[in-house]
């Protein structure tokens, strides 16, 4: 039995970090935030190199930086927003980026979390999207126009608007936000769970005696999450990119 002892971190161990410097303080800066800043960073200094070169026929970097900003062009901004949308590629292929970066260091040796993986993360960004698409419809329809189509959708009998006015409002306003952080939240701490997991039960069983000879199958699981991972890291920016352009489309285009 005691073989089979392993040792599991708990969650405290795997979210929380040491802060690097300004522990206790507003400006505490953690493995968190280093990742934040190094996302920031990958995201510039990759639109930086792609606009240095200005090759008439792109290769390597500025390859890279076109497909993704076509593929955010022509599958997220015209799908969902329309010619009119376009105004917003900028910040749109800026949110993808730096999502996907923050994703990404999950895998990545040493630092091995997404940023994401802690709430105040996708939350601010769910309140940016959140304030971005509530001052696109008042500016767009007006005040008092953008919350009476948000809250009194056309064609319900008025009858029924004691019942659908709460219910539009606290899924426009409410849920939404709400639903677009814990979408990333969510999807992102499991993942980073899972690779926890499998990475404690290898290096356990490697240093277990006879349990050695069952050691690759969670390793092999181990190499499968991990590229499972990526593909997870690169569909949740792009669902949170997707469903920011829809609630900005919306506000837009009202009857749509």
């Amino acid at each position: 039995m005691h073989l089979l002892a392993l040792d599991f971190p708990g969650i405290d161990h795997i979210v929380k970090f040491k802060p690097i410097f300004g522990d206790g303080t507003l400006y505490e800066f953690n493995k968190v935030t280093l990742i934040c800043v190094l996302a920031a960073v990958a995201t510039l200094v990759m639109f930086l190199l792609a606009g240095s070169k200005g090759a008439l026929v792109p290769t390597g970097v500025q390859n890279i930086v076109e497909s993704a900003v076509e593929f955010v062009r022509e599958g997220i901004v015209l799908q969902t927003m329309g010619p009119s949308g376009l105004g917003w590629m900028p910040y749109l292929t800026t949110l993808f980026f730096f999502i996907f970066f923050c994703n990404i260091f999950e895998i990545i040796p040493i630092f091995q979390i997404p940023a994401t993986a802690r709430m105040a993360i996708p939350l601010f960004l769910a309140l940016l999207s959140w304030v971005i698409f509530i001052v696109v419809g008042i500016i767009n329809q007006g005040p008092l126009g953008y919350f009476k189509s948000s809250l009194f959708p056309p064609g319900v009998p008025t009858a029924l608007y004691i019942l659908v006015t709460p219910i539009e409002f606290i899924s426009t306003f409410l849920v939404r936000p709400f639903s677009l952080a814990v979408r990333l939240f969510a999807n992102m701490l499991a993942g980073h769970i899972l690779l926890v997991t499998f990475s404690v039960l290898s290096a356990a069983l490697l240093v277990k005696g006879p349990l050695v000879v069952v050691m690759p199958l969670p390793a092999v699981m181990l190499v499968f999450l991990t590229g499972f991972e990526v593909l997870v890291a690169v569909l949740q920016a792009y669902i949170f990119t997707i469903l920011t352009a829809v609630y900005i489309g919306g506000a837009m285009h009202p009857e749509h």
